[in-house]
């Protein structure tokens, strides 16, 4: 049985999440606040944790960033605004989710099991053969077993979610990719708030570009998406298919291949990051 930590100072709120939670099959342990929440958490590690954003004394944002100190743990922030600025920065401190309340209890059901079950597909993707491959590209390498990222030698600091999403560009370069695909293929939504992946992506920018301002590897795609492109001279993921006019440099790629030029963007309006 999977672990949940509700985590609110409102004790009608968290009464009614833990009893849908329980109801669904979870173990359901309950915080008030900031400190009991670290507590808990070190006496039994959640599988996910429902987080308030607005708690008394220590605010979500930090119980979050002390959680995710500790250990890599799914969090689900709930806020009692719907101010956008408040979704961001649950996102940039790397929440999976957020609900914005009042909220259904069946939704937020149905949020906890879908990041679950996206957190549980990471887990058999590493353990499986193919998944275990190592990619390596653009200065980077990713080993998916052990859920590890390097550039340059250096060991880079990235959420679940934020491994995922380098993963998934790294195993399609070239390829314009929009938020609704990343949004369904890896964080397993079928629906959700699309800057969630906006958000992610600069955060993501900031952690493995050289100039996040000026990024060359995660391209923007105006109305479509993002796109993974390797500098002239820097190597592609072995083991993965090399789109038509992708330029990949000699000896890499599909065998016997050397594409040349590079990717096309869409022009029009669409996602800024």
């Amino acid at each position: 049985m999977q672990n949940i930590l509700v985590v609110d100072d409102d004790p009608t709120v968290a009464e009614v999440v833990t009893g849908y939670l329980e109801r669904a099959g979870f173990a359901v342990h309950r915080a008030a606040d900031g400190p009991q929440a670290l507590r808990a958490a070190g006496e039994r590690w959640p599988d996910l944790v429902v987080l308030d954003l607005m708690l008394p004394g220590m605010d979500g944002l930090e119980v979050c960033h002390r959680l995710r100190g500790q250990g890599e743990v799914p969090v689900i922030m709930l806020t009692a605004r719907g101010d956008e600025d408040d979704r961001i920065l649950g996102l940039e401190v790397g929440a999976d989710d957020y609900v914005t309340k009042p909220f259904s209890p069946r939704e937020l059901v149905l949020r906890v099991e879908c990041v679950l079950r996206r957190s549980r597909a990471a887990a058999a993707v590493g353990e499986s053969a193919g998944g275990g491959a190592v990619l390596s590209s653009a200065g980077i390498t990713l080993d998916p077993a052990a859920r590890r990222a390097v550039k340059d030698g250096q060991e880079l600091a990235l959420t679940l979610r934020e491994f995922d999403l380098l993963a998934h560009l790294m195993r399609h370069p070239g390829q314009a990719i929009g938020r609704e695909r990343l949004m369904h293929e890896v964080w397993g939504w079928e629906f959700g708030d699309l800057s969630t992946v906006t958000v992610h992506v600069r955060r993501l920018r900031g952690k493995i570009e050289d100039d996040p301002a000026r990024p060359r590897l995660i391209q923007t795609v105006w109305g479509v998406g993002y796109r993974f492109d390797v500098p002239r001279g820097l190597d592609v993921p072995r083991g993965f298919d090399v789109p038509r006019g992708f330029d990949v440099p000699r000896g890499e790629g599909r065998p016997g291949e050397a594409g040349s030029g590079s990717g096309g963007g869409t022009e029009g309006d669409g996602p800024r990051a």
